[in-house]
């Protein structure tokens, strides 16, 4: 068989008693793969086109492996040899196309890619995915569906053991599955799978990065950036800033930051920003905010919706501290990331 694919990846991963994904692990996952690569998979697990999600059996590796080192895919063929030996669920997801995602193993892929740094965000199709996804408690012994949780607590402490409860969400810390080359990340709880972080981003310890979202880098996070948010090269997020997601009534206004922006401390965004902008520390700048625009004199120009400033460059939101009012004039200096920071990430 020789097709071309958009994405796939051989993964292991956690089911629940009823045979359901929790979860998968894609140790290696491909965008736009070797047509030698594809046949190597269809021909061990009967693929036949489509997206396709398919179990493979442990005695189907050996095959696979010998058939990916002869792709000259060496590095494939040793995961393929790895995993005969696993005791969990072994799957080969196959993506023909971009769609929307029909299984969880296909989002794991996305958010896997994403993360991996093989797409950015909004690459990917990833319409319905929360759906797909089962509200798991991710604990010290990995994905342990709900409703068996109590169960698994039961049997932990009757051999004299504590499960740890890490969290209850339907996205894994992104750490647990891969780490990008060039990053420093403080609190690794902050940051979901799924999350694209750019070389040279560091992420303080309340700095947050959701799914589908991410840094350019080299960036400073110690605000949030929440889902569909992307932050351009060199821009620094102030700590306890926020950024309006996709998942936050934002509309259909994608946001983002462009580069060298400054996000003050307790700032936040509701309009996607242009390059060298800054919002002053405890501003919150909203599409429908009545903001005051000033000439290089400070005299008032006019007044404007925030949403007539969505994407433009080289402004500086403040509020005028005697009368209140928000006013937007030309912002003179870029923020200058310390290269110190991100130099040795």
């Amino acid at each position: 068989m020789s097709k071309k694919l958009f994405a796939c990846g051989l993964g292991v991963g956690t089911q629940n008693t009823q045979g359901e994904w929790l979860e998968v692990y894609y140790p290696q996952p491909l965008l736009n793969p070797d047509e030698e690569v594809v046949k190597a998979l269809a021909e061990a697990t009967g693929y036949e086109g489509g997206n396709q999600v398919l179990s493979i059996t442990a005695d189907r590796l050996e095959p696979l492996s010998e058939a990916l080192d002869a792709a000259h895919r060496l590095d494939l063929a040793v995961i393929a040899q790895q995993l005969k030996r696993s005791h969990r669920p072994l799957v080969v997801s196959l993506l023909e196309e971009d769609k929307e995602p029909e299984t969880a193993p296909e989002v794991y892929l996305k958010l896997h890619l994403l993360s991996h740094r093989l797409v950015k965000p909004h690459q990917v199709n990833l319409t319905g995915a929360f759906g797909l996804l089962k509200n798991v408690a991710w604990t010290s012994d990995g994905a342990i569906d709900l409703e068996e949780l109590t169960q698994r607590q039961l049997q932990a402490r009757m051999e004299g053991k504590i499960l740890t409860v890490e969290s209850v969400d339907k996205f894994p810390r992104m750490c647990d599955y891969v780490v990008p080359e060039g990053v420093r990340i403080a609190d690794t709880a902050r940051v979901r799978l799924g999350a694209y972080l750019g070389s040279g981003t560091t992420v303080m310890h309340e700095g947050f990065v959701n799914f589908n979202a991410g840094t350019e880098g080299p960036n400073m996070i110690e605000g949030r950036i929440s889902a569909g948010v992307f932050v351009g090269s060199g821009s620094d997020l102030g700590g306890g800033c926020s950024t309006m997601g996709t998942l936050s009534g934002g509309g259909n206004i994608v946001i983002s930051v462009g580069e060298k922006c400054l996000i003050g401390a307790n700032a936040g965004i509701g309009i996607p920003l242009g390059d060298r902008c800054t919002v002053e520390a405890g501003l919150y700048i909203t599409a429908g905010m009545k903001i005051t625009l000033l000439d290089d004199k400070g005299e008032e120009v006019s007044q404007v919706a925030g949403r007539a400033l969505a994407n433009q460059d080289d402004l500086l939101f403040r509020r005028n501290s005697n009368t209140g009012r928000v006013e937007c004039l030309g912002n003179r200096s870029a923020v200058e990331l310390n290269e110190s920071l991100h130099a040795h990430n």
